[in-house]
């Protein structure tokens, strides 16, 4: 199972003191955050892709470039690419290079974002999301797999005999995760294609995150690509930490209270009671954390989010050491006594790879 981090790149003035970090200082801590997780033994950093303040990552694939260039294991991804208002020919050329530049260390996440106005900025209609979400995957899928592609389609100009350069690494493009809050749409293309399922798992009760999933993993079955418990999922989740759990709520209060996505609701004692979010010790953490193989099954990826509400660089380097140190190793022992044989490890290059190896032989006899 692979444990990891992501962001989203916000950048919320510190409630605690009034300081608010420039764009700079913030993208520079979200880069130190990555280096963070490969030092600490985490699989994964993910970004997210937002294109208005108060976010900066509106370059995912620059930003895991230069990642890549300084780190050796770290898969590198995202928590959210514009399958809506990319141009999925961009997105093929652009991941196919950072494919080549991380040797391999790339998969990324599909998703619309939650940011109406995107859609008018770069020439799209909301109103035609979940269309747009189809339609530009399909041609995605067929520009990574097809060396010269004719297509045509309702949202974008037609190709004629047209080829994305560079060509994904060995023949294998990136491994892609759907991402989805409330979408089952998007669940049904993640099961189509055989691809994997992410869930938020931040801000809605654990009942929704269980029907989405279980759709999601029926689906897969029902297209032929295994059994369900062999679907491909991932959750994020949402947690702070301290020695001490009290010390844990009376630090994280003031940023939960100021919080722009959720500032202002319910309490923090209410949050965490009705959504994933843990705040408390090392130990709840992990006891929350196992508890979600309760309701969604084993699954494949889970994501912190970490760095958000203001938090300052240091805590958020705290916090990861408290996650490296005492809560990862535990739950990798734990979900894997747990996992039964026949359900996959989350696909990398290399098991992408191993499989299209495997495949051309048996072909080949």
């Amino acid at each position: 199972m692979q444990f990891g981090i992501f962001t989203v790149g916000d950048v919320t003035t510190d409630p605690t003191n009034g300081r608010t970090p420039s764009e700079a200082e913030r993208i520079k801590a979200m880069v130190r955050i990555a280096l963070k997780a490969e030092e600490i033994g985490l699989d994964v950093f993910a970004t997210g892709e937002h294109h208005n303040p108060p976010f900066v990552p509106s370059s995912p694939t620059t930003m895991l470039g230069y990642v890549a260039a300084r780190t050796e294991r770290l898969v590198l991804s995202t928590s959210t690419t514009l399958i809506t208002t990319n141009d999925p020919v961009k997105i093929a050329e652009d991941f196919a290079m950072l494919q080549h530049l991380a040797d391999g260390r790339v998969d990324l996440m599909m998703g619309r974002g939650n940011t109406g106005p995107v859609y008018p900025w770069f020439g799209q209609d909301i109103r035609q999301g979940i269309p747009l979400a189809v339609e530009n995957y399909d041609l995605l899928r067929r520009l990574w797999r097809e060396d010269v592609v004719d297509w045509e389609g309702k949202f974008r100009t037609p190709l004629q005999s047209f080829t994305s350069t560079p060509r994904p690494l060995d023949g294998v493009p990136p491994f892609v995760w759907h991402g989805s809050i409330r979408s089952p749409e998007i669940a049904e293309q993640a099961a189509y294609y055989g691809d994997g399922f992410f869930h938020n798992n931040i801000f809605w009760p654990k009942e929704h995150t269980q029907r989405m999933v279980d759709l999601y993993r029926r689906r897969f079955e029902h297209y032929g690509h295994g059994a369900a418990d062999q679907a491909i999922v991932g959750l994020g989740g949402q947690v702070f930490m301290r020695k001490n759990s009290q010390d844990a709520v009376r630090e994280f209060r003031p940023y939960f209270d100021h919080a722009p996505v959720y500032g202002g609701g319910p309490s923090l004692e209410e949050f965490t009671e009705q959504t994933p979010l843990t705040v408390g010790s090392p130990q709840e953490v992990i006891d929350r954390t196992l508890g979600f193989r309760e309701y969604v099954g084993d699954y494949q990826r889970q994501l912190f989010l970490m760095d958000h509400a203001g938090l300052p660089l240091k805590t958020v380097l705290e916090q990861l050491d408290l996650l490296g140190e005492e809560v990862v190793p535990v739950l990798r022992k734990e979900f894997e006594s747990m996992r039964p044989a026949h359900v996959p490890d989350a696909p990398t290059h290399a098991s992408l790879l191993a499989a299209k190896e495997a495949k051309k032989a048996e072909v080949a006899k």
